[in-house]
């Protein structure tokens, strides 16, 4: 597609380096290309609300997300009610796993040429508590990390991996009853990540056999493991087999509802939730456009 009025998102904080550089070279790609281009930068007030006002005002054909896998999922919200307008991703977060998973380049000057070169492809998104996911979410262990790197000082994967590391010494697994469609599970788990895709934003895969489109998602159930089975578990997932881990139980349906004893903490696209013992999941097919390299097939 050509897009004639394009609304750029910017996250300015995420991934913690300085986007004015890659601003310029988004504002004269868009100048090039003849595109009119409005900007709406994210400052932690009230964004949705203010980007759902922008996007009434300017009624533009096309959203580019400057950041991270949290930026995408505030373009995706604000396009619930506009899903005719596809999405841009310029990869530039901490985490950029539904970019990793789509074959967008993560190369800022070849991002860019999806502005003019590009194909459409709609992809499935999820609805867990009746709030919109579009790549990944967690129970468990990674929704203590995020929650922990979302307090931190700093930014980017070593400050993450350095959190992570952190928090595994003295983590206790919970305890979960998962029911779905197409099958069920109860017992302890050190983490439980609900998902359509493969990848964390660190690129450890934890759902190697996943498609985006396919009308279903995955539960992907770790069990606890000693813990001189981690570096052989990290291996795994940075090695795409995490799946063939005895350790590992992945479950693929349309709907699923996931319940606690305890209260435990949900992350979902990097955003923390209030902590929960109960939540429902249910797959909404194609629900949201993006722009992919013609010459990548990405995750099909």
């Amino acid at each position: 597609m050509t897009a004639e009025r394009a609304l750029i998102i910017v996250n300015p904080i995420s991934g913690g380096a300085d986007k004015s550089g890659l601003c310029e070279e988004i504002s004269k790609t868009l100048t090039d290309k003849k595109i009119d281009a409005r900007w709406f930068e994210t400052n932690g007030e009230k964004d949705l609300e203010r980007l759902q006002k922008e996007i009434s005002q300017f009624n533009p054909d096309l959203l580019v997300a400057v950041g991270g896998d949290g930026t995408v999922h505030l373009a995706a919200q604000a396009l619930e009610q506009h899903n005719n307008i596809p999405i841009a991703i310029i990869p530039s977060g901490s985490g950029n796993g539904l970019s990793k998973d789509l074959g967008i380049p993560q190369n800022n000057s070849d991002a860019l040429a999806l502005l003019s070169d590009n194909r459409l492809k709609a992809v499935d998104t999820l609805r867990i508590n009746g709030k919109l996911c579009v790549h990944i979410a967690d129970l468990g262990f990674n929704a203590l990390v995020v929650k922990r790197f979302d307090e931190a000082p700093t930014r980017g994967p070593g400050t993450y991996a350095k959190v992570a590391m952190q928090e595994y010494i003295n983590y206790e697994p919970g305890y979960y009853k998962i029911e779905t469609d197409a099958g069920n599970f109860e017992g302890e788990a050190f983490m439980i990540t609900i998902t359509n895709g493969r990848n964390f934003g660190s690129s450890a895969t934890v759902n190697p056999k996943a498609i985006m489109d396919d009308g279903k998602f995955e539960v992907c159930i770790l069990a606890p493991f000693p813990k001189a089975t981690a570096p052989v578990l990290l291996f795994r997932m940075y090695n795409q087999t995490i799946d063939e881990s005895v350790y590992s139980k992945i479950i693929s349906c349309r709907k699923a509802v996931i319940s606690s004893p305890e209260t435990e903490l949900l992350q979902i696209d990097g955003e923390i939730m209030p902590p929960v013992n109960k939540i429902e999941v249910q797959i909404k097919e194609k629900g949201l456009t993006v722009l992919l390299p013609p010459a990548i097939e990405g995750n099909q």
